[in-house]
């Protein structure tokens, strides 16, 4: 069980550095030594693996979180279309946030338990920068074969896609896996009430919109996933990140 404080990212003692892995990135040990045991397995394969991105903590989302709702950080539309935020009302432009960007104390990075993936080969020469769209993991993008043996393998190690396809709440998000075991358990500490007590951070931007809408967002954006993956996967073949 996290802390709320561990649970809402704004505490970091359930995670640790693992210099061997990457040592700027931060797990929990359970969900570390699992990506190992992944990783040897794509290897082996003849993949490369890395990490982009694993714990995030509240001051860091709520950065991203702030900047965006201000203007000063690109936004999207589900299609990839940019949105002028300051010409949307506070209701359009957190929910057209909130399909790219969790709001802060929400964010599964938070737990530990989740991480951003991708191939660090076709980006070694520094001529392209890794920016987390789905294009990188279609057919043709630089990742899509690392992406298609996660799609079959990463079950194997305990990970799966939380946001595998889009589902009306979160965009379809190819790089982002979970380890299931310990996620499962901080998701279902992820209450209303504690979200509540989140919300009433007068410092997170639309801070009001969020707290009048709790149960209905927390519906659409946190509790809307895909299920993990077991044997054959029923919808995998519409899956355009994948197989497009």
């Amino acid at each position: 069980m996290l802390s709320i404080a561990e649970l809402t990212g704004k505490a970091s003692t359930h995670v640790v550095n693992d210099p061997i892995t990457r040592a700027t990135v931060k797990l929990q040990p359970e969900v570390f030594a699992a990506y190992r045991a992944m990783h040897a397995a794509a290897t082996e394969a003849g993949l490369a693996l890395d990490i982009a991105s694993g714990f995030r903590d509240f001051e860091r989302q709520r950065s991203i979180w702030n900047r965006k709702f201000n203007g000063a950080a690109p936004l999207y539309s589900i299609s990839g279309e940019a949105l002028d935020a300051t010409s949307l009302s506070i209701g359009e432009r957190i929910e057209a946030m909130m399909t790219w960007s969790a709001v802060p104390g929400t964010s599964r990075h938070h737990w530990g338990t989740d991480l951003d993936v991708f191939d660090p080969r076709p980006f070694a020469d520094g001529k392209r920068q890794l920016e987390l769209v789905p294009a990188e993991y279609e057919r043709g993008g630089p990742c899509h074969e690392l992406a298609l043996w996660l799609y079959h393998h990463a079950e194997d190690f305990g990970f799966f896609f939380p946001y595998r396809q889009y589902r009306g709440g979160v965009a379809a998000e190819p790089w982002h896996l979970s380890y299931r075991a310990s996620a499962e358990q901080a998701h279902q500490q992820l209450s209303e009430e504690v979200l509540r007590q989140v919300l009433s951070d007068d410092s997170i931007a639309g801070h009001d919109y969020l707290l009048a809408r709790v149960g209905e967002l927390k519906e659409r954006f946190i509790d809307t996933l895909c299920a993990p993956l077991y044997g054959d996967d029923s919808d995998g073949g519409s899956n355009p990140w994948l197989f497009g």
